[in-house]
């Protein structure tokens, strides 16, 4: 684009960054669909109360019997709904990253529409039952959607300035 300035090296390392991130995550969901997957041909409740035994945990406590709880409704998952709805997830993290680190406009948009999407869930789970890792999460979500926001708003300043001094 003629008038726009090239990205600034540390701007586009935090784009790498992020473009990383957003890539280990669609693989890190990848691997759990597959894992996921190979579950549903075994006890999985079994294999929970053998993996809850195994480090000595209570079952009554509130993680182990968390685990319990969702080894009981894998069973019974509309299979078909959970490959769509992960394949999508899969598919959205790594066009992301593409996009990302290829610096693209329209994958700045996409991180930050994704990135703004989980910002009100964030904050109602914090509200609900707040911990150092949720916040940690809300404020790292917060901080790289302000991020991309305030470089596309530099980016289309900087277009439409360029478009004044042209005519």
């Amino acid at each position: 684009m003629a008038g726009v300035e090239a990205p600034q090296p540390a701007s586009r390392k935090a784009l790498h960054a992020i473009a990383l991130f957003e890539a280990l995550k669609g693989f890190a969901a990848l691997a759990a669909l597959v894992g996921l997957l190979d579950l549903l041909h075994h006890d999985v409740r079994q294999l929970a109360i053998e993996l809850i035994g195994r480090f000595g945990l209570n079952p009554d406590a509130h993680y182990p019997s968390l685990l319990l709880h969702y080894a009981d409704l894998l069973p019974g998952a509309n299979l078909r709904q959970l490959v769509l709805l992960g394949t999508a997830y899969v598919s959205l993290r790594l066009v992301e990253a593409y996009g990302l680190w290829n610096d693209k406009t329209w994958g700045e948009k996409l991180a930050a529409l994704s990135g703004a999407l989980y910002i009100p869930f964030e904050l109602a789970h914090l509200l609900h039952r707040t911990t150092a890792m949720g916040v940690l999460v809300f404020v790292g979500n917060l901080l790289l959607v302000a991020y991309l926001v305030l470089r596309l708003w530099r980016q289309r300043r900087a277009s439409h300035a360029g478009e004044l001094l042209s005519k």
